[in-house]
C-alpha cells in the first residue's frame, strides 16, 4: 500500500511521524473519532474569537472561508481576499489560498490538494488540520534546545516528575489513567485539584476531573471524552498532543519561571564545579607537598655506610627513586599547575573572584618545595658519588697497607731473636769478625726497610683522615709495627756496641764472604723491592694513567738483564768461596758468617721476580682493557647526549615559536600541538637508553667525561622542562578555546586578537610591555587619549590585565580582557532577577519554591547557603536570594 505523507518540512522539518494517516485510520477507527472531536474543539477554541464555530470538520471547511478565517486568527496575519461565490471554482480558490499560506510558513504539503478538501475528504481534511496544529501550536515549543514533539514531551516530564504514579514516556498510553493531566494542572494551579485523593485505578474520575477543571477554570475546551480514552487500547497520539499543547500554552506564563530556573541552575552548576575543582586542587597540592616533605629528609640523610656494597645499594635505591617514584610526581605537579590555570580561567569567564589556595599550598609554594627537592636530589647524588669514590680509595689504601704490613712482618720475623743472641761471647776471632760484618750488613738492611715502615705509617694516617671504618685494627697493627721497629733499632744499636767492643779482638776476616754479603744484601733488597712493586695494587681512572704504569713497567723490565749480570756476579763470588774451601779444606761448614743470604735464596727470589713480571703484564693488560671499555662508555654516552641535549633545546625553542605564531584555528593549533606532544613522548625511549648508558658509567665508577658537556642531570631537567612546557602550551590553547566558546568570541575575532598581540610582541617573549599593550589597544579601536583622562583609563585597564603589577601583559590576560569587552556574560543582577521570577516577584523565596522549581541537588545547595530574609515583609522560612546572588560573583561572602 502506498503511503502519502501530508507534509514534508524539508529544512524546517517540524516533526517526523511514526506512521501516516492511511495507516492510522485503517488500524483503529476509534482514532478518527478521537481526532475529529479533538481537532474540532481545537479549531472552535480559536474560531470563537472571530464569532463563529464549526460542527462538522470536513463539511464546514469545504468552501475554504472558515479555513482562511482560522488561519488568520491563529497567525495574526491577513490572508488574500476570499471568493464569496458558491461555485466549485470559488471554493477551490479559497482552499488554495489557505494551502498557499500554510506553504509560505515553511510547510511543504504532499499528496493533498484543494479538490480533496472541497470534496469533503475526511482523511485529507483531518491531515490538513493536524498540519496546521503542528505548525502553529506545537512547532515553536522549545525546551533545552529540543523542539516540537520532543520539547513538549520533555516539558511534560519535567512538570510531572515530582508526582508519584506519573511516568510520561509518550503521547498515548502514558495518559490513559488521567493522572498526567491532573498533575499538569496541580503543578501550576494546586488549588484547583486535590491531587492526594486521586487513585491510579480510577482513570474515569481522573480524566473527567482534569477535563472539567480545564474547561471551567483554564479556558481549555474539552477536546476528548474520558470514555473514548479508557475504552481504547492505545489513544490517538495526535489528539493527545493537540490537547496537551493547549495545556502548555495555557501555562506558558510559567515558562518564565522555568527559564529563570534554568539560568540559576547554570550559574549554580558553574559554582559547584568550581568548588569541586578547588577541593581537588587543595587535595592534590596537599598530597604532593606531603610527598615532598617525606622525601626531602631521605635525600638529606647523609650518614655514610662503611662498605662499598652498602653505598652502591644506596645509589641503586636513588636510581629507583629517579626512575619509578619521581616521574609520576613530575606529571602530578604539571597537572596541578594546568588544573590551577584552568580553574582560574573558568572563574574569570564566570565573573567569579580568583581562587586563592589555602596558606602553604600556593603554586609558588609547590614550586619552592619542588626546587628544594631537586636541590636535595643534586646534593644527595653528589654525596653518594663522593662517598663511593672515598670508599674505593679507602679499600685500595687498606689493601696496600695489609700487603706492606705483611711483607714487613715477614721480614722482622726472627730478627729480635737474632739481635739478642750472645754468640759473640764464645765465638772465635774470625767468628767475631764475621759477626761484626754480618751486623753491618743487617744495619744496611734495616736502613733499607725504614722507607717501608714510613710508608705503612703514612697509609695508616691517611686511612684515619678518610675515616676508614676499620681504623682501630689498622692503628693497632701500625702501632705494633712501629713499636717493634723502635725495639729493633734499640737492639741493633746495643748489639752493634757489643760487637764494636770486641772488634779490637778480631784481626782477620774473609774478604770473599764480606764481598758476597755486601753485594748480596742490596741485590736481595732490590729483589724484595721489585717483588713488592710487582705485587703492588694500583687504581687508575684514565687510559693515560694505565699507560704511565705500563711505561714504568717496561722500563723496569729493561733493567732485568743488568740485574741478571749482578746475580751471576754474586753467585760467582759464592762459587769462588766454595772453590777455596774445597781447595784448601777450610772448615767453614759451608756457611757465610757475614750474611744469612745464600745462593738458593737469591735464585728463589730471582725466579719469583721472573714469575711476577708476566703476572704484572697481565694485570696491566686487563686494566688497560677496562680503561678502554670505560672510554667506550664515555664516548657512547657522549654521542647520544650531544644529540639529545641540542634536540631538547631545539624542541623548547620550537614550542616557543608555536605558542606565538598563528596557523589555522585554535582547534588546528591544538591538534598540531598534541601531535607534536606525541612525537616528543615517542622520543622517551632515547632518554631511557641514555639512562641505561649512564647507569653503566656509574657502575663502572667513571666520574668524568671530557667528550660532552651534558650530564644526565642536565638531560633529565631538560626533558622534564620540555614535557611541562608542551603540556602548559596545550593548556593555554585549551583555555583560549574555553574563553572563546564561553564568551562567544568568533574564530575571526580570536585570530585578530592574536595577530594584533604578535604584531606588538616584537621580541617574541609572549608578553607585551605597558606601552606595547597601549599601542595594541589603540590598533583595535580603543580610544585612549594622551591626556589625564586617557591615562586614568589606561591605568584602570592595566590594573585588570596586570593585577600583580609586573609591568607585562600575557596573551591569556589580553584575551580575558578582550572577551569581557566584546561578550555578554551572566551577572549577579541577572541571577537575582531569575530568582525573583521563581519567587513570584517577592523579595524573598521559600524552600518549597526552590524545591519545586530546581533539581533536588541544586535546590538543597541554595537552601543550605541562603541566609534568612529579614526584611519587613518577611514570613517564617523566608530566604534571602539577593545576598546569595551577589555572593556567587564574589561581591559578598556566602
Amino acid at each position: 500500500m502506498e503511503h502519502h505523507h501530508l507534509y514534508d518540512g524539508g529544512e524546517n522539518d517540524y516533526m517526523q511521524q511514526e506512521d501516516d494517516w492511511d495507516r492510522d485510520l485503517l488500524l483503529d477507527p476509534a482514532w478518527e473519532k478521537q481526532q475529529r472531536k479533538t481537532f474540532t474543539a481545537w479549531c472552535n477554541s480559536h474560531l470563537r474569537k472571530a464569532g463563529t464555530q464549526i460542527e462538522n470538520i470536513e463539511e464546514d471547511f469545504r468552501d475554504g472561508l472558515k479555513l482562511m478565517l482560522l488561519l488568520e486568527v491563529i497567525s495574526g496575519e491577513r490572508l488574500a481576499k476570499p471568493e464569496r461565490g458558491k461555485m466549485r471554482v470559488h471554493k477551490i480558490s479559497n482552499v488554495n489560498k489557505a494551502l498557499n499560506f500554510i506553504a509560505s510558513k515553511g510547510v511543504k504539503l504532499v499528496s493533498i490538494g484543494a479538490e480533496e478538501i472541497v470534496d469533503g475528504n475526511a482523511k485529507m481534511t483531518l491531515g490538513m488540520i493536524w498540519t496546521i496544529i503542528l505548525r502553529f501550536a506545537i512547532q515553536d515549543i522549545s525546551v533545552e534546545e529540543t523542539s516540537a514533539k520532543e520539547g513538549l514531551l520533555l516539558w511534560c516530564q519535567r512538570k510531572t516528575a515530582p508526582y508519584k504514579n506519573v511516568n510520561i514516556q509518550n503521547f498515548h498510553i502514558s495518559w490513559k489513567d488521567g493522572l498526567g493531566f491532573c498533575a499538569l494542572i496541580h503543578r501550576h494551579r494546586p488549588e484547583l485539584i486535590d491531587y492526594g485523593k486521586l487513585r491510579k485505578d480510577d482513570p474515569m474520575t481522573n480524566l473527567n476531573t482534569a477535563f472539567d477543571v480545564a474547561e471551567k477554570y483554564l479556558d481549555i475546551p474539552k477536546m476528548l471524552d474520558a470514555e473514548d480514552i479508557v475504552g481504547t487500547a492505545r489513544p490517538d497520539e495526535k489528539a493527545i498532543m493537540t490537547y496537551v499543547s493547549s495545556f502548555y500554552h495555557a501555562f506558558s506564563g510559567a515558562q518564565k519561571a522555568e527559564t529563570a530556573a534554568n539560568r540559576i541552575c547554570k550559574v549554580l552548576a558553574v559554582n559547584q564545579e568550581n568548588e569541586q575543582l578547588m577541593e581537588d586542587y587543595e587535595r592534590l597540592a596537599s598530597d604532593l607537598l606531603e610527598w615532598i616533605r617525606r622525601t626531602i629528609p631521605w635525600l638529606e640523610n647523609r650518614v655514610p655506610e662503611s662498605t662499598m656494597h652498602a653505598m652502591q645499594q644506596k645509589l641503586e635505591d636513588f636510581r629507583g627513586y629517579r626512575r619509578q617514584h619521581k616521574p609520576p610526581k613530575v606529571q602530578e605537579k604539571c597537572q596541578l599547575e594546568i588544573n590551577f590555570n584552568t580553574l582560574q580561567t573558568k572563574l574569570r569567564l564566570s565573573n567569579r573572584p580568583a581562587f586563592m589556595p589555602s596558606e602553604g599550598r600556593m603554586v609558588s609554594d609547590i614550586s619552592n618545595a619542588w626546587g628544594a627537592l631537586e636541590g636535595a636530589e643534586k646534593g644527595y647524588e653528589e654525596w653518594l658519588l663522593n662517598e663511593i669514590r672515598r670508599l674505593e680509595r679507602l679499600d685500595h689504601l687498606a689493601e696496600k697497607f695489609r700487603q706492606k704490613a705483611a711483607i714487613h712482618e715477614a721480614w722482622t720475623e726472627g730478627k729480635e731473636g737474632m739481635l739478642t743472641k750472645k754468640d759473640y761471647e764464645v765465638a772465635s776471632l774470625s767468628d767475631i769478625k764475621a759477626l761484626l760484618k754480618k751486623h753491618e750488613a743487617f744495619e744496611s738492611d734495616l736502613a733499607a726497610h725504614q722507607d717501608r715502615v714510613e710508608q705503612i705509617a703514612a697509609i695508616a694516617q691517611e686511612l684515619n683522615e678518610l675515616e676508614y671504618y676499620d681504623s682501630p685494627s689498622v692503628n693497632a697493627r701500625c702501632q705494633k709495627i712501629c713499636d717493634q721497629w723502635d725495639s729493633l733499632g734499640a737492639m741493633t744499636q746495643k748489639r752493634s756496641e757489643a760487637l764494636q767492643k770486641t772488634e779490637k779482638l778480631l784481626e782477620t776476616i774473609d774478604q770473599l764472604y764480606l764481598e758476597f754479603a755486601k753485594r748480596a744484601a742490596p741485590f736481595n733488597n732490590w729483589m724484595e723491592g721489585a717483588m713488592e712493586d710487582l705485587q703492588d695494587t694500583f687504581i687508575v681512572h684514565t687510559i693515560e694513567e694505565i699507560q704511565g704504569l705500563s711505561t714504568a713497567h717496561e722500563q723496569f723490565k729493561a733493567t732485568l738483564p743488568e740485574a741478571d749480570k749482578e746475580r751471576q756476579a754474586i753467585l760467582g763470588i759464592h762459587n769462588e768461596i766454595a772453590k777455596i774451601v774445597q781447595t784448601y779444606h777450610v772448615n767453614m761448614a759451608g756457611t757465610n758468617p757475614y750474611t744469612t743470604i745464600n745462593p738458593q735464596e737469591i735464585n728463589a727470589k730471582w725466579d719469583k721476580v721472573r714469575q711476577l713480571v708476566p703476572q704484572r703484564d697481565q694485570a696491566l693488560i686487563e686494566e688497560h682493557a677496562r680503561q678502554q671499555n670505560n672510554e667506550r662508555l664515555r664516548r657512547q654516552f657522549a654521542s647520544q647526549a650531544n644529540i639529545i641535549g641540542p634536540w631538547i633545546q631545539t624542541k623548547m625553542e620550537e614550542i616557543g615559536r608555536i605558542s606565538i605564531e598563528m596557523h589555522g584555528t585554535l582547534e588546528d593549533q591544538l591538534t598540531h600541538l598534541r601531535q607534536y606532544e606525541k612525537s616528543i613522548v615517542n622520543y622517551k625511549p632515547k632518554i631511557d637508553q641514555l639512562e641505561g648508558d649512564h647507569q653503566q658509567i656509574q657502575e663502572a665508577l667513571i666520574f668524568d667525561n671530557k667528550h660532552t658537556n651534558y650530564t644526565m642531570e642536565h638531560i633529565r631537567v631538560g626533558w622534564e622542562q620540555l614535557l611541562t612546557t608542551i603540556a602548559r602550551t596545550i593548556n593555554e590553547i585549551e583555555n583560549q578555546i574555553l574563553t572563546r566558546d564561553a564568551k562567544g568570541i568568533s574564530q575571526e575575532q580570536l585570530s585578530e586578537f592574536r595577530a594584533s598581540f604578535n604584531h606588538f610582541d616584537r621580541d617574541h617573549s609572549g608578553t607585551l610591555g605597558a606601552e606595547e599593550f597601549k599601542a595594541c589597544l589603540i590598533s583595535l579601536g580603543f580610544d585612549i587619549a594622551n591626556d589625564a583622562q586617557g591615562e586614568a583609563e589606561f591605568a584602570r585597564i592595566m590594573s585588570i590585565v596586570d593585577p600583580n603589577r609586573l609591568g607585562v601583559v600575557t596573551f591569556q590576560a589580553f584575551i580575558d580582557f578582550m572577551s569581557r569587552e566584546t561578550a555578554d556574560t551572566d551577572t549577579a543582577d541577572q541571577v537575582m532577577a531569575s530568582f525573583k521570577v521563581l519567587a513570584g516577584d517577592k523579595n524573598y523565596i521559600l524552600a518549597e519554591e526552590l524545591r519545586r522549581e530546581l533539581p533536588p541537588d541544586q535546590a538543597e545547595y541554595c537552601i543550605a547557603r541562603m541566609a534568612p530574609y529579614t526584611g519587613p515583609d518577611a514570613v517564617p522560612g523566608a530566604l534571602d536570594y539577593m545576598s546569595f546572588s551577589t555572593a556567587l560573583y564574589g561581591e559578598s561572602d556566602l
